[in-house]
Formats: structure tokens, sequence, C-alpha cells
């Protein structure tokens, strides 16, 4: 871990300061304007109820910043186990003896109280003694983006409310400008690049830097929109058995799949839910809420593939005669100028509304908008060690999980970068994730 980037010494307590503070006033803002009774029930097994995951959060927080670093425990040993996200799978977290609302806000402030006070005390002795968890202040930023991650996770919690309309994040127009019409892909040429991450924050799946190599291909400009994935349903294209994989198609008719999750076909056309209210499908979206294997077909249907994850991050964070940078811009932090990440939509944007947050080769609108699924399954990198605890990325590496690239409109600035792994079941369609197409040069 390079703790230089925040300028050496104990530099990074600045940082992990206003990350904290970020995360928190994002949780809060998004929870408290959202009735008690949504937030305590439990409205699908897919998802927890919102005062599971509040409760979660806090006694994460607790156990790597508090107790981690030496402090005395808050929580119980029945605390522990109620909000272990291990033992308790999503469908029976409703079903638990939880905190109520108030006191699950009450936990979370008394843990963040003492979380600041400790983080006052820290000194070189400190970061001495205890070691990785404080190089460059890792674990802050860990709990930081954990509670960020959080947030969208509860993001996707309200958007399977059905009971009532809710409008938990601003719904703000973004628009592209007119631009001259660009060609459909970009060709990237074969080339090898440092795939991964050494920063300081960087999660343990994102470890180590290591050179690839990357034959030529072509990869979408944009993602794929919802009108271009109407044309695939129109086309008979859930119905057509040579377009899917075994086990997508079995899931297909298991799950009597016709079309992306959220969306029904009207009498005007193509609508969508959000937040409990229907409205008429924007053509010109990514296409959202699609799982893998439906994004796999269309792209079969499209003569096209999925790309792979090296594909994806060399499309994003290279590029002709430049090293690799964090972003597809460059170093900059995200802005609203750049990408649609929260808040500043509600959903996600029209293609070509980020010219300015083109990587290198011209690809745009890799990060934000919608997660990219990409062909790659989810296993560790050469020389991967897990750090802080396996329970992170190790346990899940195999066949099981594919990866998603690139973040939401529901993930925090704070939360996404180029060389950002999320990953999940093939089958998952309440994310909130769209793809783009690649295909060989």
């Amino acid at each position: 871990m390079d703790a230089r980037e925040f300028g050496g010494g104990l530099a990074w307590k600045d940082r992990a300061r206003e990350a904290l503070a970020t995360s928190r006033r994002r949780l809060l803002d998004l929870l408290r304007p959202v009735p008690a009774e949504v937030l305590t029930a439990q409205h699908s097994p897919l998802m927890s109820p919102a005062v599971w995951d509040l409760a979660h959060v806090a006694n994460y927080e607790e156990q790597w910043l508090l107790r981690a670093l030496g402090e005395a425990r808050l929580a119980g040993a029945e605390t522990d186990r109620l909000y272990d996200a291990f033992r308790n799978p999503r469908r029976t977290r409703g079903e638990l003896p939880l905190l109520g609302l108030r006191e699950a806000f009450a936990y979370a402030e008394q843990v963040r109280e003492r979380v600041l006070r400790m983080l006052d005390s820290v000194d070189e002795e400190a970061v001495q003694r205890i070691g990785q968890l404080l190089d460059g202040g890792f674990v802050y930023g860990m709990v930081a983006q954990h509670e960020q991650q959080h947030v969208e996770t509860l993001v996707a919690a309200l958007q399977l409310v059905t009971s009532t309309a809710l409008e938990p994040l601003p719904s703000t127009a973004v628009r592209a400008a007119p631009r001259t019409a660009l060609p459909r892909e970009v060709r990237i040429p074969a080339s090898a690049f440092e795939m991964g991450s050494d920063a300081a924050w960087a999660y343990d799946n994102e470890r180590p830097r290591h050179r690839v190599d990357v034959p030529a291909f072509h990869i979408d400009r944009f993602p794929v929109t919802n009108q271009e994935f109407v044309a695939f349903i129109e086309d008979g294209g859930y119905a057509r058995r040579e377009l899917w994989r075994d086990a997508g198609w079995d899931f297909r008719t298991a799950e009597r799949l016709e079309h992306p999750l959220f969306w029904r076909r009207a009498a005007q056309g193509w609508e969508r839910r959000r937040f409990g209210l229907w409205e008429r499908l924007p053509a010109d979206e990514p296409v959202c809420h699609v799982c893998w294997y439906e994004a796999d077909a269309y792209a079969r249907w499209a003569g096209r593939r999925l790309p792979t994850e090296a594909e994806w991050e060399n499309a994003a964070a290279a590029g002709p005669g430049s090293s690799t940078r964090p972003f597809p811009w460059g170093d900059a932090a995200a802005d609203r100028d750049r990408s649609n990440l929260w808040p500043v939509s509600g959903h996600p944007a029209p293609v070509g509304a980020f010219p300015r947050g083109a990587s290198a080769w011209g690809v745009e609108q890799l990060i934000g908008d919608v997660w990219e699924w990409t062909a790659s399954d989810f296993v560790p990198y050469p020389g991967f060690r897990a750090f802080p605890y396996p329970e992170y990325s190790a346990v899940f590496f195999g066949s099981d999980y594919k990866v998603l690239r690139g973040g939401s409109w529901a993930v925090a600035p704070e939360a996404i970068r180029n060389t950002f792994r999320n990953w999940d079941y093939p089958i998952r369609r309440q994310i909130f994730a769209g793809f783009r197409c690649a295909r060989d040069a």
C-alpha cells in the first residue's frame, strides 16, 4: 500500500474524517425521509430490511475502527451475531430480533462518536503498533467505502418497494448536448498495461498491480441503450433458444423472463417502474436491471460478446502512449461534468451526456450510470493476498460469480474507480446493472 499519496505521515487522517462524514451524511440523507414502516419491513428475500443494513454498518464500523484498533467493545456478542452478513442470509434477516429503528440510529451515532475521538488520538506509535490496518489509513477507507456501498444496497432495496411511491433521490434531468455522430465502437490495439491498483485504499481483490497483454479488440463507445434492447425483445430475443446459454435459458424459462426487471409493455409503449411510480421508458438511457444471461444473449443476438474485465479496464484506464490512471478522464475526482454518480440524477443519464468523461481511447460513460457486466468470472489476480479478512473477496472467487465494472448512478464518487471490481451471481436483476458489447479486432 502506498501511503505517500496522502503526503506521508498521518496526513491521511484528514481524508479519513472527510470520508466518514460523507458516507454518514449520504446514509442519513437517504433514510430520514423514508417512512419508518418501509425501513423496518423486508420487501423482498433478495434484500435486507433497511434497519438491518443500518445496524450492520454500525457494527462493522465498531469491529474495525474500535475493537481492531484496541478500543473496548460497545455491542455484545448477540449484536455481532445478528448483523453478521455471513451467518444470516438476506432472506432470513427480516425474521431476526433486530434493533428498532431508533435504537439502530442511536447505535450508529454512538459508534461514530467514539470512532472520531479515537481517530484524533491516532499517532505514529499507534501506526507502528497496529501495522498494515493503519498504513495510509486503509481501515478507515475500507469502512467508509463499506458504508457507501450499503447506501447503494439500500437504494436497490427501496426500488423493490411496491407498497408506496418513494423519491429517495432527486430525479434530475441530465441531457446530452448535441454532438456530431460518433462511430458506434472504438478499436483498441493490442497492448500491455498495468492492471489493478496499489492505492492506499484499494481493496484486496484489486491487488497487486500486474502486467496484462490484451489482444486488439473493439468495444462499444457507450453502454447498450433501452431502445437497442427493445429491438432485441421485438426480434424475439427472449424466445430464441440459440441465443442463450443452457443455464441462462433454464433461468429465463423458470422465471418466465420477457423483458428487464421493472419494465412493462403499456398501451403507449414501454414503461419502467422507478421507486413505485411507472414512467415512460427513456429510449436513450443505458438499459438497467438486466442479469448477466440477458446481457450475454443480447450480445450474441448483436453478433458481439461481452468484454473481459481486462478489456474493460484497458478501455477505461490505459491509452495510447499513456500510463494507467484511476478514472477514465485522468486523476481528477469525479464530478457532474464527467460522470453520473449519486446524487446527480436518480437514474441513468442519456448516452453521450458526458464527453468530458471519455477515456484516453475515447470510450465514454465507463464510470457511473450502470454497472457493466463483463465476460469474466471473479477470480484472484496473480499474487493475491486476502486482507484484512478472507470474507471480503476470497470466499467468493470462482465461476459462480461474474465481474461487474464501472459503478452505477447510485454509487458514490468516493466508492468507484477504474480498478474497482464488483461481482454477483449471473441471475441478479435487482442491481443497477447494464452492459456494453465488444468483439475481436
